[in-house]
């Protein structure tokens, strides 16, 4: 075994790595000792040369790019969510909720696969969650499955923190995605840093809605109530080129029945009760995002049509870097201002945490979907 000299220590520098405490050698035996040519007998990695390891971090690197997908056991059956990237300290996970009709790929790989985006992603890591039964290849379920509430969509969003290891998340809904995520952060406040929700529909449907539906469906599929849903009449009557590519989707999608299933869900919904002076209050900020061809407003957001996220992913994304700061984080992101901007209210901060860090609150809302005197900050956004 080798050894080397260090004051009052002789060292070994190959395995088993052990520490001898020596007293001061006397000259003669100082005259003994001699420099050694020290050796690895057993690198680190065995035959693999820096091109090798070089290789392997780009593999690695591949991996976390194309995502992670997996699969979690919960009471109200299984659920399917991708992960990208790595947990950043300190940083909360960006969750993702689609639409009915929609998986993560349809409703948000548009939005995050834009330039503009790669800023917040590379701050973030994130987790895309796919309904029971919407994800790619699924099953179609048997008859008679009975298929979870959006409250029970909302209960099963622990069993993926859970899973992950993650304490706190900053939630992106879209339709049925947003109410989802509306209902989770009510009952786990402390694990929602923020919300980004859009075209939030907060209240259940009506007798008049009701029958409506059940009207429209005696005379239209499925397919088209549910494109109704993600586009204005203005929109479908246009037959974009978009509007025509999520027709074809939705028409042709091999998990249709999956799909009727969680429309019915998002149609039998309750209403999320949002009180302005009670306790059902969502204590987060929030950014409220609605197309100005939406079914849900007439006019928030220019240019955009009812699915924004889809049709002006840069003026979102920006709108969400700057929603982003609000919360204390990306203060180094260099951004222009939002152009043609008409409708933005977001006002005063404040230190609303134990850890100092600051987060927003607010005192108004001129949407009324989100409690005027909630303790969160709430963002109304118009591109």
């Amino acid at each position: 075994m080798s050894k080397g000299k260090l004051g009052k220590v002789l060292y070994s520098l190959s395995p088993p790595y052990v520490f001898f405490i020596s007293p001061i050698p006397s000259q003669a035996t100082m005259s003994e000792l001699q420099e050694v040519s020290i050796t690895e007998e057993k690198p680190l990695l065995p035959g693999k040369t820096l091109e090798d390891v070089k290789e392997a971090e780009l593999a690695a690197q591949t991996l976390l790019d194309a995502g992670q997908t997996h699969s979690v056991e919960t009471p109200f059956g299984s659920i399917t969510f991708t992960v990208f990237g790595i947990p950043k300290p300190k940083r909360p996970a960006i969750l993702t909720y689609h639409d009915v009709g929609l998986n993560y790929k349809t409703c948000f790989k548009p939005l995050f696969d834009t330039e503009d985006m790669q800023e917040i992603i590379k701050n973030f890591v994130r987790v895309h969650v796919e309904a029971p039964g919407m994800e790619e290849g699924a099953p179609v379920f048997p008859l008679g499955y009975q298929y979870p509430s959006l409250d029970q969509l909302a209960d099963m969003i622990p069993f993926i923190l859970q899973f992950l290891n993650f304490s706190t998340i900053v939630g992106f809904g879209v339709g049925a995605g947003a109410y989802v995520l509306s209902r989770y952060a009510l009952s786990h406040p402390d694990q929602v840093e923020g919300l980004v929700l859009v075209n939030l529909d907060s209240s259940a449907k009506g007798w008049m809605d009701w029958a409506a539906h059940k009207l429209t469906g005696l005379t239209s599929s499925v397919s088209d109530m549910i494109l109704e849903h993600l586009f204005s009449q203005e929109e479908l009557s246009g037959s974009s080129e978009l509007v025509q590519q999520y027709r074809n989707i939705i028409v042709h999608a091999p998990n249709l029945e999956n799909i009727e299933l969680f429309w019915n869900s998002f149609n039998n919904r309750r209403d999320l009760h949002f009180d302005r002076r009670g306790d059902t209050n969502l204590r987060c900020p929030v950014m409220l995002v609605v197309g100005d061809q939406a079914p849900y407003e007439d006019a928030v957001m220019a240019d955009s049509g009812g699915q924004p996220q889809l049709t002006q992913p840069v003026k979102l994304t920006e709108a969400l870097k700057y929603f982003l700061q609000g919360m204390g984080y990306m203060a180094s992101s260099c951004m222009t201002r939002l152009s043609r901007s008409r409708t933005s209210s977001l006002t005063s901060n404040r230190l609303s945490r134990d850890d100092g860090r600051p987060r927003a609150s607010s005192r108004t809302s001129d949407s009324g979907s989100i409690p005027a005197e909630s303790p969160g900050q709430s963002m109304e956004v118009s591109c």
